[in-house]
């Protein structure tokens, strides 16, 4: 979280984590694609030439009013692939929200719990941990005949029993739903650490 006084901004940050080609940046491409053009900034992305994301995707929403500041959600998503796990950490620096985007494929499960391992080891470098900060869980690629059951999915990966949704994320289904709960999350999070800092006089 950052307070920028001088423009009564609030800036949060939420990332999305989850293993190579899970459907992270699918996500962020429909949400740009069908937000507002007046609530959002340009799409940044920065790829290799395998056409995989190597740092992150970013997009800037403007939603609503918190405290009387006007709160702008960084979106970013995070490089899957094993090799690139310096880059992931430092994605989590100052990070407010979490979408883990698992992929449903049963045969990919072991890369969704190796992934979701290195994310609490990651979050646990800046003193943080997934058992008491806000995330949710996707499980992507519904729409595939070899996607597991939620129920496993969910004894599996679901660990802290967080709010999770269903997702197609390349044509859209569940990804505003997923959306919209990480940011509600966030914001209680947020609301309750600015009451912290005015209770302690910050």
């Amino acid at each position: 979280m950052f307070i920028n006084q001088a423009l009564n901004e609030l800036h949060l940050k939420i990332v999305y984590y989850g293993p190579g080609l899970s459907g992270k940046t699918e996500n962020l491409n429909y949400i740009h694609k069908k937000i507002d053009p007046a609530l959002k900034s340009d799409l940044m992305m920065l790829k290799t030439r395998e056409d995989r994301t190597i740092f992150f995707d970013f997009i800037q929403l403007e939603v609503g009013r918190i405290n009387g500041k006007k709160p702008k959600f960084n979106l970013y998503t995070v490089p899957g692939q094993v090799n690139y796990d310096l880059t992931r950490r430092i994605c989590l620096n100052g990070v407010d929200g979490i979408v883990y985007v698992a992929d449903s494929q049963i045969d990919r499960l072991k890369a969704d719990l190796d992934t979701l391992e290195d994310l609490e080891k990651n979050l646990l470098a800046y003193g943080k941990t997934l058992e008491n900060f806000p995330w949710v869980l996707q499980y992507n690629k519904r729409d595939l005949p070899s996607a597991a059951p939620v129920d496993l999915l969910n004894s599996k990966l679901n660990i802290y029993n967080v709010p999770y949704f269903e997702s197609t994320a390349i044509t859209g289904n569940g990804v505003f739903s997923t959306l919209k709960e990480v940011i509600k999350l966030t914001v209680s999070m947020v609301h309750e650490r600015l009451k912290e800092e005015e209770r302690a006089g910050v």
